[in-house]
């Protein structure tokens, strides 16, 4: 998110975050699903992003135990999001020194040395940046060669029955649009990945009421990043017009991007000099 506004909702939604992460939850069980197709073993690996730590918990259970396993890393703009993965790392994690470190930085400005991580993972971040690109390169920066990017975000069909809504209503459609996985593969090979993988899929929350949503979207900090702000009187004609099923409930459909690629070796020096190898028969 790049409004200063939107940055304090989501640091102040760290108590009330996990309440509402349902979703955020089987996101990163899935993308966790998709690593165990992939032969990685990394020593060095970071949840960019990270919120209240579900990811980077995930990334320890998976890569952070045993001999010469290396600590991951949990980096998020938000100090209380920093302090929550604290909190639940237990003081048993702490005080034997297996505690994720906290780092308190921007995905477009990492504070990470170049070729840090061989492992970067970030889950339902990147779409609140205005331009993801210039995430995309910091981390292509600090992974290093051979290293792994995963990522998801949300898609355009995201909150599409509320758009629907608004039109029928004749209220302004206010919600925010996001980028197709084109145009994020797109962005991948323009930062220096190689080899994109991307597919999505659409994941439907129930809800009892729009009053629901709203809990949830406010639990989480992304209400007005999400829906925009109009007037309560045009914001209650479109809720009024949002589809019920047969129990009264309504639909929320998020669309799910994934993606993942990994950084190639260099083909040219920092001076711009082509790199040739030769590989022994």
């Amino acid at each position: 998110m790049q409004a200063a506004s939107g940055r304090r909702a989501f640091s102040a939604a760290a108590a009330s975050y996990d309440s509402a992460a349902a979703l955020a939850r089987e996101v990163g069980a899935r993308m966790a699903a998709r690593l165990d197709l992939v032969r990685l073993a990394p020593h060095r690996f970071a949840d960019i992003g990270c919120a209240t730590g579900d990811g980077v918990r995930e990334l320890q259970r998976r890569y952070g135990r045993g001999r010469g396993a290396g600590l991951p890393i949990a980096i998020d703009y938000a100090h209380s999001m920093l302090a929550a993965v604290r909190r639940r790392a237990g003081r048993w994690e702490r005080l034997i020194g297996r505690a994720p470190a906290l780092v308190n930085g921007d995905a477009r400005r990492l504070p990470l040395a170049d070729g840090t991580l061989d492992l970067a993972w970030s889950n339902l971040m990147l779409h609140w940046l205005d331009d993801p690109l210039p995430a995309f390169r910091e981390l292509n920066r600090v992974l290093a060669t051979g290293g792994l990017l995963t990522f998801s975000a949300l898609g355009p069909d995201t909150v599409k029955e509320l758009r629907a809504a608004a039109a029928d209503a004749s209220a302004s459609d206010t919600s925010r649009r996001f980028l197709d996985m084109h145009d994020l593969g797109d962005m991948l090979v323009a930062a220096g990945f190689a080899d994109p993988v991307m597919d999505m899929e659409t994941i439907t929350l129930s809800y009892a009421s729009p009053r629901g949503f709203l809990a949830d979207q406010r639990h989480l900090g992304v209400r007005d990043a999400l829906l925009g702000c109009q007037p309560w009187r045009d914001w209650r004609r479109v809720f009024d017009a949002w589809p019920r099923d047969g129990a009264g409930r309504i639909g929320a459909t998020f669309e799910i991007v994934y993606g993942h690629a990994w950084k190639p070796a260099p083909r040219e020096t920092a001076d711009g000099r082509a790199i040739v190898r030769f590989h022994p028969r």
